[in-house]
């Protein structure tokens, strides 16, 4: 087994070589507004940390949201490609999950919350019983609005540190790492477990839209 996971749903971006049993390299860059430019070079400075061919890879990880649109859409549709030149399979994850996972690795057992940044003063979350089970489906709301739900629990996501009101005992990990990602997908093939097809998981309409009084010219 080697997975190369990748995960653009945050302003993290983020990729990991996993074998089955550990992580083999893995990069880590926080820049919302450059996941296009820097997504690529990090594949190939974590497959040349591991010294190994991007045709020896068995399977590709990738983070399926909840995200911005146009930043999450960059690492799914790499992964998709990478899948289809390789002839192996997409394994999508909730990167919520990984979040969660990577939580329990750092000491955080449960119950707790999960929140990223979803921009316009909302956040995406979803509540957690462990590291490895989520309740509920994730959602994106403004952090007032579920401020009762989320009461009295810790928080891990960069969405708990910009909201402190809301999430008092915010916690690490504040980004997504492809790494806890990988190694969560290991243990998931080695059980047998289903996955995510890689289709993005947005929760809402993007932010680039048509105007509504968009007038069509036609030629006379």
């Amino acid at each position: 087994m080697l997975l190369l996971a990748v995960d653009t749903a945050t302003p993290a971006v983020t990729v990991a070589l996993h074998d089955g049993e550990s992580v083999l390299a893995e990069s880590n860059q926080v820049d919302a507004r450059r996941h296009g430019e820097l997504l690529l070079p990090s594949v190939d400075q974590v497959l040349a940390e591991a010294g190994v061919k991007l045709e020896a890879v068995t399977g590709i990880v990738a983070g399926v949201g909840p995200g911005p649109y146009t930043g999450l859409r960059v690492g799914l549709v790499t992964a998709s490609t990478f899948a289809a030149v390789l002839g192996v399979p997409v394994h999508g994850l909730c990167t919520l999950d990984g979040l969660a996972y990577a939580a329990g690795a750092a000491g955080v057992e449960g119950p707790f919350t999960v929140a990223t940044d979803a921009r316009r003063k909302e956040v995406y979350w979803a509540r957690y019983e462990d590291p490895r089970t989520r309740v509920g489906e994730p959602a994106v709301d403004r952090p007032a609005d579920i401020a009762e739900q989320v009461a009295g629990l810790p928080a891990v996501g960069q969405g708990a540190v910009l909201y402190p009101d809301v999430f008092p005992d915010a916690r690490g990990p504040v980004h997504q790492s492809a790494a806890s990602l990988a190694a969560l997908a290991a243990e998931r093939l080695a059980a047998g477990e289903a996955f995510l097809p890689p289709t993005p998981l947005y929760l809402r309409r993007p932010d680039a839209q048509v105007p509504k009084n968009y007038k069509v010219v036609t030629p006379q």
